[in-house]
């Protein structure tokens, strides 16, 4: 009997593999960063998932002590306000703690057209769409929009949510370098060869590093190129801009881009994300946008709330916020960068060519090595300063960086003790200082 004969007539055998087994999880519990993370619990230095333990104001409870928050992305400080708490508690006496549904179905409230609705005034759209989360926005967005035959130019800075949605797309992907317009231009000349539509994706301003997109000129070449442009405000709706419209308004360029992306989890003190742009376009999102069909509809009191920070936002207080959390990172940078420490430049040059100050509440001290910015920050966090630590992949091998971020609410007393301690620590640690 061959043994093919032998495994018909014993089906357990048959079912025994003959290959090598594969354990899915080994990369998991052997992936490259396993060990740094484990000698930095080993020494508690690792610098994520902290605990807070109170309001996220500019000055936090931590682990049990008392730290100057340089961390939060709560830019205009709205998230203590008595009438963004009031719209979340309103929210639930009325719908209750939860939706249960998607947006599509029993998941849209009055709350939701009354958010989009003023949305859409504050950007100056047709229209607006909001989605539970940023993430989703721009996932369900870019992957209703674009198609294998279309072609989408990116630069390699964009947000995480973008190029997912990018790669969920199965669209053609040109990437190109970080702020280098000119590759850019080159991406969208080979883009015409290859046969679909063409769509370019930026970040207003960039989550790492803080600095502004050069708007004025990539409007300029997609228009030449006949390309759509989509430009992402979640660290600029809010704080930039005489209204705070973001980073479109204050480069003059809002009537020149197709969409805007934002998101309430920042300046707006809520979660959620929202896209605002033409009414058909708009239209078409609220039918195929796979991450708006098929997710849960936010929770009432996050939708709340986030009509209530929107409605301060655009109103005067809004604009004397925002004049304020710029004004204190201007003051946080000029006082780092006058006392040697690496901060990286916030777009000096873009701010001259277009007569605007180019300050953002993103203010980064450029490190260096990972595991140097990870001694860094725990000497910050034992000195009572929270801020955050960005790593590779966040940003290029050995470009690691501590990313302070400022709020409206900070004083002037907050700033200058969180100085003090950078100061202190920079004294032990050269990288954090230029040569």
């Amino acid at each position: 009997m061959d043994s093919n004969q032998h495994s018909a007539g014993n089906p357990a055998a048959a079912a025994v593999p003959t290959g090598p087994a594969i354990d899915l999880f080994e990369r998991a519990r052997h992936h490259d960063r396993a060990e740094i993370i484990a000698a930095a619990r080993e020494h508690d230095m690792l610098p994520f998932f902290r605990l807070l333990e109170g309001p996220a104001g500019p000055i936090v409870q931590m682990e049990g002590k008392e730290r100057v928050m340089l961390g939060s992305n709560n830019y205009l400080g709205l998230t203590g306000d008595p009438r963004v708490i009031a719209g979340a508690h309103d929210a639930i006496d009325k719908y209750g703690a939860a939706l249960t549904g998607s947006r599509l179905l029993n998941g849209t409230i009055e709350l939701h057209t009354q958010l989009e609705a003023e949305i859409a005034d504050w950007m100056g759209t047709a229209d607006a769409i909001v989605f539970t989360t940023g993430y989703q926005a721009n996932l369900g967005t870019l992957s209703a929009l674009l198609e294998a035959k279309d072609t989408v130019i990116c630069d390699a800075g964009d947000h995480a949510s973008l190029l997912d949605g990018i790669k969920l797309s199965g669209a053609k992907v040109r990437p190109f370098r970080h702020g280098r317009l000119d590759k850019l231009e080159t991406m969208l000349d080979r883009a015409r060869s290859d046969g679909g539509g063409v769509l370019v994706v930026v970040d207003g301003v960039y989550s790492m590093e803080g600095d502004i997109c050069d708007l004025p000129r990539v409007t300029e070449l997609a228009k030449a190129y006949g390309a759509r442009l989509m430009v992402d405000e979640a660290h600029g709706c809010g704080v930039l801009g005489a209204r705070g419209a973001g980073s479109c308004e204050l480069l003059g360029v809002e009537d020149q881009v197709d969409l805007r992306m934002g998101t309430f989890s920042k300046s707006l003190a809520s979660c959620g994300g929202f896209i605002a742009g033409d009414a058909d376009i708009i239209d078409f999102l609220r039918l195929y946008a796979r991450s708006f069909l098929f997710t849960a509809s936010a929770v009432p009191a996050a939708v709340g709330s986030a009509l209530a920070a929107v409605k301060i936002a655009k109103s005067d207080e809004g604009r004397a916020l925002l004049a304020k959390v710029l004004a204190n990172a201007e003051y946080l940078w000029t006082q780092l960068n006058e006392r040697g420490v690496r901060v990286i430049d916030p777009g000096m040059e873009l701010g001259e060519r277009y007569g605007v100050k180019p300050f953002t509440p993103i203010v980064p001290v450029l490190i260096g090595e990972d595991w140097e910015a990870g001694l860094v920050w725990k000497k910050l966090y034992d000195a009572g300063v929270y801020c955050n630590v960005a790593m590779h992949p966040a940003v290029p091998h050995g470009g690691a960086l501590l990313r302070t971020s400022v709020m409206a609410t900070h004083e002037r007393e907050h700033l200058d003790r969180a100085i003090e301690a950078i100061m202190a620590v920079a004294a032990e640690h050269p990288a954090m200082l230029r040569g």
